[in-house]
């Protein structure tokens, strides 16, 4: 039951439609804060003064604040709501955002992009439960995807646009504007948001939207997060989703400088040509959920078999194209294996998510989400910077595509060996 044979009623689809379009803006100006900075890359680097190993700490800043977050964000998005909990992380984050435009130092810069790791900590845990509460178990991977696309479209447009305006008006506006944009989709989610139960819509719909979840368990905050460190399955996604974002991260922060860098390419060249793998991984991101509804139409597979799968295979082929591009002399050819990279991995990361969100009981998907996430958020952290110190170390990107791609192996057999089973109370 994907978005396409939505039966509900009028008043639910709207609500459904509403809050959908909600994530997608509110993901895609998410991403296009974090995006600031490595598009930001070359000139913040040389008015800071800032060596590659000190770049790639900033790079990582906000990973490693957003991953530490994450468990307390999922246990705050499932006791209070999506809509408070996103609510106010919007606005730390558009804060943050803001203030990273003015700041005249490393140690101003790290604060800044902390505060935006903590803000952005809810969004896409909030975003996967909001999926969760509107939609049958069937169907949520779709919508899932749909919302997870703006994590791949946002660093799809930003190069090109955010390069325009660094270009035109300098990076500290750049900064500022994305800021100002952060607080204009605040509130409208707080405007415009509501939950299944205060949209008032028909017990028929609600019953709908449950039928096929496993009763709710009884445990609460951090009691709840113990309980789902005692599954297996939950350390498969930990340490599985860790590879996910490596690769993702080491794209999204580092692309635009090794075109430049390694491609030689100029500011608004390498913002044209980082446009092309980005827009491959969006593509990719809607690519997960077509293929799991398309795998839960054929009726063999359980929901969290359709999720699984892809996340197995696109690590596998986001390795393979990671590592050959930086192989390759011609930059189209090493654009294209690039771009099958991210689109890729951005299958397995849209399915990533879907798969906490059919393999658990509905009141404990934050939660789980948040405890995956942080295993990809130290994936988020040690991209940037490991390859900013191979980097360093080696005046060579070969060595740090390399690792991505081992990475991408490793953890595909982590998904395959240790996320076969579900999450629930009678287990």
């Amino acid at each position: 039951m994907g978005v396409a044979r939505d039966n509900a009623s009028p008043r639910t689809r709207r609500f459904r439609s509403t809050a959908l379009a909600l994530l997608v803006l509110a993901g895609c100006v998410n991403y296009f804060d974090r995006a600031a900075l490595a598009v930001g890359n070359p000139e913040i680097r040389a008015e800071l003064n800032l060596s590659y190993s000190e770049m790639g700490l900033l790079l990582s800043a906000f990973a490693w604040s957003y991953g530490l977050a994450q468990i307390p964000a999922g246990v705050l998005v499932d006791r209070f709501g999506p809509r408070r909990a996103l609510g106010g992380g919007m606005v730390l984050w558009s804060l943050a955002q803001l203030v990273g435009g003015v700041v005249h130092s490393l140690p101003q810069f790290l604060a800044a992009r902390v505060a935006l790791g903590l803000g952005e900590s809810p969004m896409y845990i909030g975003g996967t439960r909001v999926c969760a509460d509107w939609y049958p178990l069937k169907g949520r991977a779709l919508p899932i995807a749909i919302f997870n696309s703006s994590s791949a479209l946002a660093p799809a447009l930003a190069p090109p646009i955010l390069t325009l305006l660094m270009l035109a008006h300098g990076w500290r506006v750049m900064f500022i504007i994305a800021g100002l944009a952060g607080f204009v989709v605040a509130a409208l989610w707080m405007l415009l948001y509501r939950s299944p139960s205060d949209a008032l819509i028909p017990v028929a719909d609600l019953d709908e939207i449950h039928r096929d979840d496993g009763a709710p368990i009884a445990h609460a905050g951090w009691k709840q997060v113990r309980w789902l460190l005692g599954f297996p399955t939950t350390w498969g996604m930990f340490l599985g989703f860790f590879g996910v974002v490596y690769v993702s991260w080491l794209y999204a922060t580092w692309l635009p400088g090794y075109l430049e860098i390694a491609r030689h390419q100029s500011i608004a060249s390498a913002g044209i040509w980082s446009a092309i793998p980005l827009a491959a991984g969006f593509f990719g991101a809607l690519g997960g959920g077509v293929i799991s509804d398309r795998l839960g139409r054929f009726g063999t597979m359980d929901a969290a078999a359709t999720c699984r799968l892809p996340v197995i295979v696109g690590l596998v082929v986001a390795g393979l194209a990671t590592i050959s591009a930086v192989y390759v002399e011609n930059l189209p050819a090493a654009i294209a294996l690039m771009s099958l990279g991210l689109f890729a991995a951005n299958v397995a990361s849209s399915c990533g998510w879907a798969l906490a969100a059919v393999i658990a009981p509905v009141n404990s998907v934050a939660t789980l989400e948040a405890i995956q996430n942080v295993g990809g958020s130290i994936g988020g952290a040690l991209a940037p910077y490991l390859s900013g110190a191979l980097l360093q170390h080696t005046n060579s990107f070969v060595p740090a595509f390399a690792l991505a791609g081992t990475i991408a192996f490793i953890c595909a057999l982590i998904y395959w060996v240790g996320t076969r089973n579900k999450i629930s109370e009678a287990d």
